[in-house]
């Protein structure tokens, strides 16, 4: 409204770095804003995931799981399934043909203890789900969601760097359930044990 009512565009700067520094210091004497305070008088709690959306402007690193399994599709899924470091959990695979990731595969390894005896003669290649997409480490959530919801995808690999994605780069991958998770954990802070504000 300043700027409009004098048209001074040396006021910009000035204005930019002010308002800054009042959200910093509004943050540091009160966690909540001047539309929430009556209401947390009041005993009428907003969580901040109301208040704006935070989680969406996460980088995907933040969110990413970093206990993956990086494998050529030439793996046998029998060799996979009984090496002993897996210990009964859901196993996150990233399946690569050389450098070109070629699908993902999200397994129960406690599925072995009915599988000792049996040889089903499959590769990681011939059973991992080409419904993937790839996300570079710096890339916000929102975008991420979007191409995971609008290629169906299982989950989004993440690489580093913003090239061409190839197997070395992989760091995590992000799942519905890791999303899930971390906006869980984002509102963990304004809710009790009970579930009751």
């Amino acid at each position: 409204m300043i700027f409009e009512m004098t048209r001074d565009y040396d006021i910009l700067m000035p204005m930019i770095i002010a308002v800054a520094i009042s959200i910093g210091v509004r943050r540091v004497l009160s966690h909540e804003n001047i539309y929430t305070i009556k209401l947390v008088g009041w005993r009428h709690f907003i969580p901040k995931a109301l208040h704006a959306n935070m989680f969406l402007v996460h980088q995907a690193r933040d969110v990413m799981d970093k206990d993956i399994v990086l494998l050529q599709a030439t793996t046998s899924f029998d060799t996979f399934l009984r090496q002993p470091e897996h210990k009964g959990k859901i196993r996150h695979v990233v399946v690569a043909r050389d450098e070109r990731i070629v699908g993902v595969l999200r397994v129960n390894t406690g599925i072995r203890r009915g599988l000792e005896r049996a040889y089903t003669g499959v590769t990681l290649g011939d059973v991992a789900s080409r419904d993937f997409t790839i996300a570079h480490e710096g890339d916000v959530m929102f975008g991420v969601i979007g191409r995971i919801w609008h290629r169906g995808a299982m989950m989004a690999v993440v690489v580093r760097g913003n090239g061409a994605p190839s197997a070395s780069d992989v760091l995590g991958v992000i799942t519905k359930e890791h999303v899930a998770d971390s906006v869980a954990l984002s509102v963990r802070p304004y809710t009790s044990v009970d579930g009751k504000q």
